[in-house]
């Protein structure tokens, strides 16, 4: 079985759910479907619950109101079916009774969570009832039936995994299987979200669990393309790349995944698809354990870095020095891009600067400190290896021309990142795509 997950853009309008609808029964074949929210209404949604806060009801009912009428203008395009119509049409008077329903109560998180679900509700049961209408034997299995993190708010797969497959065991015969991406409970039985992610992370852990032959990505672009379509003309998309590249080209700024999502897959050795929607037959990008040697496959940028400069003549020799200087940034929380060590100083990146004054504050206490604001991480991604001879003389070479702060080698086997300011950022990926791809 094939897990297919589709985006918000995806399900976005009555047209674009039709359009799903005839790419997930096209096979004939039994297919797990995993839907986001109709684009837009996340973000309803969070800006209802932010009036709730404030305790504001008579807005939060504007917009409660303006999406209503938006889904049910849906219902007209979709449906003809009167009997199909008539469940629809309550189904979404009964979700928006509930949304203004929290306006007699004290608004909490627990409270948001559970109105920001509603998204993955309304889109599941529209596409799940269309499909009935034109006669797909499909069913619903609810996502807070079955998907749950632990205390660290990781997935419990052990419960995820036993519970769908009990599911599937009594819900045979079924050609498509629909659930929410996205939300899930916690480990006190709350509704909560998958945190990093989101859709993606749940069709890759729903792949996992029932072990599919593929998970499908589909979004509205066609796969992971070498470099930023946005700066560089005539980038083009890459056909394969291994797990641990799609991971640093997600980390570094590739925004079409999250870099954790991917990593249920791949324990789980299943091929991750990256689809267009939009163009269905196109190639787009596989993603699976495979190694192209001596390739470079990709470039992405990161930006709103800002690097921090430790110089100290304490440091030679001096046992402890990085890791106070490390868990300086553990304690406030603030993870590390880049780190760059010398005889008498250490620099690091950060793409969190929302406790770099007390960072700095406290790291004052082993050196002379000096911040770069406004910077960016190039990265280039592909079978780098150290034997590769001359790879990491190609990439350089590109950059002859562009001020580099801070380059990373070693750390992985598929990157090689240079810390430039933002201003250079589109001349660097101009003279990259130029070098390497061209």
């Amino acid at each position: 079985m094939k897990v297919m997950k589709f985006g918000g853009t995806s399900v976005g309008s009555p047209e674009r759910m039709k359009n799903v609808c005839q790419l997930i029964t096209k096979s004939g074949e039994p297919t797990f479907v995993v839907l986001s929210a109709m684009s837009g209404t996340t973000n309803s949604l969070v800006e209802i619950s932010n009036y709730f806060y404030k305790k504001n009801p008579d807005g939060a009912h504007d917009i409660i109101n303006q999406l209503e009428r938006k889904y049910m203008a849906h219902v007209d395009e979709l449906y003809t079916d009167e009997a199909i119509k008539k469940e629809i049409t309550e189904f979404l008077h009964d979700r928006f009774s509930y949304l203004r329903s929290f306006s007699k109560d004290t608004f909490t998180s627990f409270e948001e969570r559970a109105v920001v679900a509603q998204g993955e509700m309304l889109s599941t049961n529209m596409v799940t009832a269309y499909l009935k209408q034109i006669g797909v034997k499909a069913i619903l299995l609810p996502a807070l039936d079955f998907m749950k993190t632990d205390k660290n708010q990781e997935p419990d797969m052990n419960f995820i995994k036993a519970n769908i497959t009990d599911i599937l065991e009594r819900e045979k015969g079924y050609q498509i299987y629909i659930t929410q991406g996205f939300i899930c409970r916690n480990a006190y039985g709350e509704v909560d979200n998958l945190q990093r992610g989101g859709s993606d992370y749940t069709a890759s852990i729903i792949g996992a669990a029932i072990q599919s032959e593929e998970i499908q990505i589909w979004t509205d672009i066609d796969g992971m393309h070498n470099n930023d379509p946005r700066i560089v003309d005539h980038t083009d998309p890459v056909h394969q790349l291994n797990f641990e590249e799609a991971a640093e080209l997600a980390y570094f700024g590739a925004k079409i995944l999250h870099p954790t999502c991917v990593q249920p897959a791949k324990n789980a050795g299943i091929p991750v698809a990256l689809k267009n929607t939009m163009d269905p037959d196109a190639t787009g990008t596989i993603i699976n354990n495979r190694i192209e040697r001596g390739t470079i496959k990709a470039v992405a940028a990161k930006d709103n870095i800002t690097a921090i400069k430790i110089k100290s003549s304490r440091m030679l020799l001096a046992s402890g020095f990085l890791r106070k200087i490390f868990d300086t940034f553990e304690e406030y929380n603030t993870s590390i891009d880049m780190v760059c060590t010398s005889e008498v100083g250490v620099s690091m990146s950060i793409d969190n600067p929302r406790n770099l004054d007390a960072i700095v504050d406290k790291l004052k206490k082993y050196g002379t400190i000096t911040v770069d604001r406004n910077m960016c991480i190039i990265c280039v991604v592909g079978d780098l290896d150290w034997e590769n001879v001359g790879f990491e003389s190609r990439v350089t070479q590109a950059m002859k021309d562009i001020p580099v702060r801070m380059i990373s080698y070693g750390g992985s086997n598929f990157n090689i990142s240079y810390l430039i300011k933002e201003e250079d950022k589109k001349r660097a990926l101009q003279n990259l795509s130029a070098a390497l791809f061209n």
